[in-house]
């Protein structure tokens, strides 16, 4: 039997700043703003004032409301991020903290499998929930891409990425129909270098080589490599999730993609053969927010009603390493 665990609340958080074409041009240049057009972004958002955890605990507090239960009722924290807020410790424990919760009433950890992690935080909720390890559990994505992005130097990858922050609140349900139908993830780490920041873990010693480390805090994509990977393996990786599920593609109400880019959303939908009308599309209006941007999704579909009791839910991604992603829920 498959596991029976229902998300029941969704919440999202976006800083007050947006960054439309103009901004850009006012900020980069005429030639930045060109080129930032030709992604299809028209417009995204930047944290000015707020923090990577301000933006986690406002998607939190809405998820929860959403729920309609109590933050004490939370026993598992995942914090779902691609950036962490700091190398050490993990960012979960803050959010916990700045939440009100009390010491020891919940475990707190994080997963990261860069955009994929709520994908994987999703899996390993559901898992732990039925395996009596947790009751209800809070996910929470939230990235600050704007730190990073190379405006100077490509300000075609730069403008594909926006700030944001979403979280779910899942609980174990007493309806056997709903929750996860099928989990899927395959690596190719022949394109490891694709998308990357070189600093901030071990690999460059900030104390013997600050300059090195400066200059890989910027972030790299080679959009090409992306492309041809996906042309090559993502149409038969969604159907074996499909099969995996006992659906067929016509069975799916709303497919939940990660919002990489509006020209990687367009090919998804043509090289898998889908209805547009299926796909939550909002990456034109919030750019890219890596990890957060499937959670933000999700919540834009379900604020919009979209989603209702008993649909189908594809979610679909892709993720620096590289890895494809997937999973089948019915709610």
């Amino acid at each position: 039997m498959q596991p029976s665990v229902s998300i029941i609340g969704t919440g999202a958080a976006l800083p007050n700043t947006v960054w439309t074409t103009q901004k850009l041009r006012d900020t980069f240049g005429d030639d930045a703003a060109k080129q930032a057009e030709t992604t299809g972004v028209l417009s995204r958002r930047y944290c000015s004032s707020e923090s990577q955890i301000d933006m986690a605990c406002d998607a939190a507090r809405a998820a929860i409301g959403a729920a309609d239960i109590g933050v004490n009722d939370i026993d598992l924290v995942l914090s779902a991020s691609a950036v962490p807020y700091q190398t050490l410790p993990s960012t979960a424990p803050l959010v916990m903290s700045r939440l009100g919760m009390a010491d020891g009433v919940a475990a707190a950890f994080d997963v990261n499998s860069t955009c994929l992690s709520f994908l994987t935080a999703l899996e390993v909720a559901t898992r732990m929930i039925c395996a009596q390890q947790a009751r209800t559990a809070l996910i929470v994505s939230s990235e600050i891409a704007s730190r990073a992005l190379p405006w100077r130097t490509d300000p075609c990858t730069a403008a594909l990425f926006g700030d944001g922050a979403g979280a779910v609140i899942v609980r174990k349900s007493v309806d056997d129909s709903v929750g996860l139908k099928a989990a899927q993830m395959r690596t190719y780490p022949s394109a490891y270098d694709a998308c990357s920041i070189g600093a901030g873990g071990t690999r460059i010693d900030y104390h013997t080589n600050p300059e090195e480390f400066a200059r890989q805090a910027w972030f790299a994509m080679d959009g090409k490599e992306l492309f041809r990977l996906s042309s090559r393996h993502f149409k038969g990786f969604v159907a074996d999730l499909l099969d995996k599920a006992g659906w067929s593609l016509d069975d799916v109400d709303v497919i939940v993609p990660h919002q990489a880019s509006p020209a990687g959303l367009t090919h998804m939908i043509k090289q898998v053969g889908v209805a547009p009308q299926k796909v939550v599309n909002i990456v034109a209006e919030y750019g890219n927010q890596i990890a957060a941007s499937l959670p933000v999704a999700l919540d834009h579909a379900m604020q919009g009603g979209r989603i209702q009791q008993g649909a189908k839910i594809l979610f679909l991604g892709t993720s620096a390493g590289v890895s494809f992603g997937g999973v089948a829920w019915q709610t």
